[in-house]
């Protein structure tokens, strides 16, 4: 190994390029980065330039490239260490910037010895790196969340968590999946996998019966969506959806629909239809009983009371009359960027608005929050 000494002579090490000299003096020395006057050699300046946080102030100037390149030297050196300490004794020249850095690793290294009793507790910079490499990483990790509008709850998907453990056991080289990958190849596995999994609950089916689920919404394009989902005792399962946008959802169209998931699932599996409960739907249910005998057609509970509300506030006065009040408050509110400001203040962050899944429950939890807040 060359000499490389702490001489304004001899000054080989690579850390010596990132100094601005001072005096001459080996042992205190100043970055051309940060413009901080570092003491204690070459050593802890490299310390300070990896941002280490190793008995030294890290750099908050260092360029990433210069960072990574001198944490790089700091390993290289460690392992070149622990291979000669296994295999000879050495001893410490005081001048030799790598004798200086196996000097203070191997006084660390033997003080913990002592204290634990054990020669197989050691203290490597690895460890020591690993907490910075950590920050490193979740910076990226959320970077990656912020500039593609993830919402921050995705990392309580047990997904997620699993993703860093399998990349941790792969360990260095790991290559994320490509577009192409995303898009074709695991997508494919997922269905299948999917599909398979969907098997588990036919057989649940077959079993203690099911129940099927139609439900229309409008998406964000306006087309019209219908959701086909089927419940058992063992979960609910989204089984298909159809784009209705161009068609008339007359109650023989809808009768077609349903009937048709029905033959797929097999008569013999169905307990109940349960569909909104409007006209239209009415019609489709009697029209399923009366061709299929062993099934009954069931309204959505949350559309009935909907229903319910709905006439709570067309058809009694003073429910009419306090809903009217309540929105003009509400809106008056709302206009107003100093009284949001007040809002927000006394309530601790809450909005008096509450949506909700129902169109006319909005209106009484709007109520019941005023009256929940009102001084």
């Amino acid at each position: 190994m060359a000499s490389r000494k702490n001489s304004s002579g001899n000054r080989l090490d690579v850390g010596w390029q990132h100094v601005i000299d001072i005096d001459k003096n080996s042992r205190k020395v100043k970055c051309k980065y940060c413009q901080k006057i570092i003491s204690g050699g070459i050593f802890r300046f490299k310390q300070h330039l990896a941002c280490t946080r190793k008995d030294v102030e890290p750099c908050q100037q260092v360029p990433e490239n210069v960072k990574q390149m001198i944490l790089g030297v700091l390993v290289k050196n460690l392992e070149a260490t622990e291979k000669k300490r296994k295999a000879l004794q050495y001893s410490v020249n005081d001048d030799d910037d790598d004798d200086d850095e196996i000097k203070e690793i191997s006084s660390k290294d033997k003080g913990k010895r002592v204290a634990s009793g054990s020669g197989s507790t050691q203290t490597t910079l690895n460890q020591l790196l690993k907490k910075d490499i950590r920050e490193e990483a979740c910076r990226q990790i959320t970077r990656f969340f912020y500039t593609s509008a993830i919402p921050f709850n995705c990392v309580k998907n047990p997904e997620f968590l699993k993703a860093p453990e399998l990349v941790a056991k792969h360990g260095l080289d790991f290559k994320p999946p490509s577009y192409y990958d995303i898009r074709k190849k695991y997508l494919k596995q997922e269905v299948d996998q999917t599909m398979n999994l969907l098997e588990e609950y036919k057989l649940e089916w077959k079993k203690t019966g099911c129940s099927i689920m139609f439900n229309g919404w409008i998406d964000k394009k306006r087309r019209c969506i219908c959701n086909f989902l089927v419940n058992s005792p063992k979960g609910t399962v989204f089984l298909s959806l159809m784009d209705t946008s161009n068609m008339f959802k007359t109650a023989d169209k809808v009768f077609e629909m349903l009937d048709a998931i029905v033959e797929r699932i097999g008569e013999e599996n169905v307990v109940q239809v349960v569909t909104d409960n409007a006209a239209n739907y009415k019609v489709v249910g009697q029209l399923l009983m009366e061709k299929r005998k062993s099934l009954f057609w069931t309204p959505y509970f949350a559309h009935c009371i909907d229903l319910i509300l709905e006439d709570f506030e067309k058809k009694l006065e003073v429910h009419q009359v306090t809903i009217v009040k309540g929105r003009r408050i509400t809106s008056y509110i709302y206009s107003r960027i100093i009284l949001i400001s007040m809002l927000r203040h006394f309530m601790k962050g809450r909005d008096l608005i509450r949506p909700a899944a129902t169109r006319f429950a909005t209106a009484y939890l709007t109520l019941g929050c005023l009256n929940d807040h009102k001084m």
